[in-house]
């Protein structure tokens, strides 16, 4: 699963990436430690243009009825294999697309993985080319929360699928990347499962980072998280 990534894009390099309908900037401080429930930025299609909107990390269904502190699942990722199966996910794949942009991604992995008491080591992964962005395949959702006057929330999942070779010697699943020319058929629905596929091998890069980034606790604005550092071999 990909549960932590990294925000340190700029509106401006937001603006000409996804070619956005609204020119109105949007600032917010860089974010070294995106964790499920935060806020994080999306693309969405609005009269057949893309807009950007912030909406919380983690689906909330439309179905559910009860306060959003009662929605228990960890809903941050859907994998590619059931996304069309699950109740969560089902209703809203196909219409309900949106564009996650992140300028990178942690995932862990343990050398022994039966052992219990060793520490898994955090991973950052970017764009191998220096990119600024990477463009993860999403879908959301609208609720409406009881408690506040039926007021209503937008929330997005990222779209999760088997790792490339260079992803699988740190961990067994990668998120969705796709390409600007994919942008508008996952947006407007007309592609389908097929473009939910491992991205290139030469896509990414990747590099050892703190244990600090193992809390969700870790401070947002401590770019010392992505620092690569010496692990023991």
């Amino acid at each position: 699963m990909c549960g932590r990534f990294t925000i340190l894009y700029t509106w401006e390099e937001l603006y000409r990436q996804y070619a956005l309908m609204s020119d109105t900037p949007s600032n917010w401080p860089a974010d070294y430690n995106v964790c499920p429930t935060d806020p994080v930025g999306t693309i969405v299609l609005r009269d057949g243009k893309r807009d950007f909107e912030r909406m919380r990390w983690g689906i909330i269904p439309f179905f559910h009825k009860k306060p959003k502190k009662e929605w228990k699942l960890a809903t941050f990722n859907a994998r590619a294999e059931t996304i069309e199966k699950l109740s969560t996910f089902r209703g809203i794949w196909q219409r309900h697309r949106c564009l996650i942009p992140a300028s990178g991604y942690y995932e862990w992995n343990k050398k022994n993985p039966d052992d219990k008491k060793e520490k898994p080591q955090p991973w950052y992964f970017t764009a191998r080319d220096g990119a600024p962005l990477l463009t993860i395949a999403g879908i959301w959702d609208r609720w409406r929360d009881p408690e506040d006057d039926n007021k209503e929330l937008h929330s997005c999942a990222m779209v999760i699928t088997a790792p490339n070779a260079f992803v699988a010697q740190v961990h067994d699943r990668m998120p969705v990347l796709l390409q600007p020319d994919q942008y508008d058929a996952w947006l407007d629905g007309s592609a389908g499962k097929e473009m939910l596929v491992p991205a290139a091998e030469d896509m990414l890069r990747r590099w050892p980072v703190s244990q600090r980034v193992n809390s969700n606790r870790a401070p947002k604005e401590d770019g010392g998280l992505i620092a690569e550092v010496n692990i023991v071999s």
